[in-house]
């Protein structure tokens, strides 16, 4: 089963409630988290162990989970001369192994461009020693942005992704979490994305509580993610405590999984509405059928009042299949209308959030 609902990343335990990890425990319980990242290891160093070898992960598991939170463990990599992808990978297990965490995601950022071969190391040593946890990785927000980044070295054995969408120095939280999420399935292999958002100062600048409601917004109701976070606990109860509050009122019950759009686009065209199935399109969609392609919302109007009107007057129309995940679908179709039945209908959607960006179809029209 993957996460649910919101969580929050802690860097470092003694920045975190003085190290009172009962205090910990009851300030994510009354936030309603489902799930506290904690950092275990920095490259091939244990983290938060103290200088007398106190290791003060294990009581602050102890008090989540008796709270029902989920724990994860997370640890920023380097694939360097020190801390090699072999080294990383033994402490990663180590930790793993005697932590026994609900799962794990591994920081790779800059220090693993390039090394594709070194997160194949690091991957394959991990996965034969815990081939069934839960692993995911946490990166760039824009995977275009950084094509020398091992992104299928990396993804190939990892179930999540975590992309880190802090948009600093912006306020659009709205466009970088949809264009993360999109980039993101489209990398092979695709996998669940679950966001993490900014609880922290950079300078002059820090997320606002509305900007961070609307990232909430974003990753729940538009995108329909089934979890989202924060980085840090440190940084946000330290600095930006309005942060906080914000994301400790936000509701986030169980969201039940959207229509599959191949059946809202029946529905709309069962209504014979074009406005109503033109809505279902963005902004600049394209359409692509046997005879032309084109461009824009005025093109899939005027083709689906063509449709509607000539092709297929009065047709009742009937989805028979729909495979594919993220953000395409295929599906084949039957109609029935006053010309005659269509028995063939194949069609593929591309999907950008909740919106139809690119759309095939291929059907051969009744002879009537």
């Amino acid at each position: 089963m993957g996460l649910t609902g919101k969580g929050f990343w802690i860097w470092k335990i003694p920045n975190c409630e003085s190290s009172n990890v009962e205090s910990i425990a009851n300030l994510a319980q009354a936030a309603h988290l489902s799930h506290v990242l904690v950092k275990i290891a920095d490259g091939k160093r244990y983290m938060n162990v103290t200088t007398t070898g106190t290791d003060l992960v294990p009581p602050l598991v102890t008090a989540l989970r008796a709270r029902g939170i989920l724990v994860y463990g997370w640890h920023y990599v380097y694939a360097d001369d020190v801390d090699t992808p072999e080294l990383e990978a033994q402490t990663a297990i180590q930790r793993l192994q005697g932590l026994n965490l609900d799962g794990y995601v591994i920081d790779a950022e800059v220090e693993y461009r390039n090394k594709a071969a070194q997160a194949r190391v690091f991957m394959n040593l991990l996965r034969g020693a815990l081939p069934t946890l839960p692993v995911g990785l946490s990166a760039y927000r824009f995977p275009t942005w950084d094509t020398q980044f091992p992104w299928t070295a990396f993804l190939e054995k990892c179930d999540f992704s975590m992309p880190q969408v802090y948009w600093e120095g912006a306020d659009n939280p709205e466009y970088q979490l949809t264009r993360s999420t999109n980039e993101y399935l489209n990398l092979t292999p695709s996998r669940p994305v679950y966001p993490v958002g900014p609880t922290y100062k950079n300078g002059g600048w820090a997320p606002s509580s509305d900007e961070i409601t609307r990232f909430l917004n974003t990753a729940r109701n538009t995108l329909h993610l089934a979890s989202a976070s924060f980085f840090s606990w440190d940084e946000c109860r330290r600095d930006l405590p309005g942060l906080w509050d914000t994301i400790r009122d936000y509701s986030w019950d169980a969201v039940p999984p959207p229509e599959e759009m191949p059946n809202r686009l029946a529905a709309a065209l069962n209504s014979h509405n074009v406005d109503q199935v033109a809505a279902l399109y963005g902004t600049n969609p394209v359409h692509v059928s046997a005879s032309r392609t084109v461009q824009g919302l005025d093109a899939v109007r005027a083709y689906y009042t063509n449709l509607l009107g000539t092709v297929l007057p009065n047709a009742t129309f009937t989805i028979t299949g729909i495979r594919g995940t993220g953000n395409s679908r295929h599906f084949t179709w039957q109609a029935t209308s006053d010309r005659g039945p269509v028995t063939n209908g194949s069609d593929t959607l591309g999907l950008m959030g909740d919106q139809i960006s690119y759309h095939y179809t291929f059907f051969t029209p009744p002879a009537g």
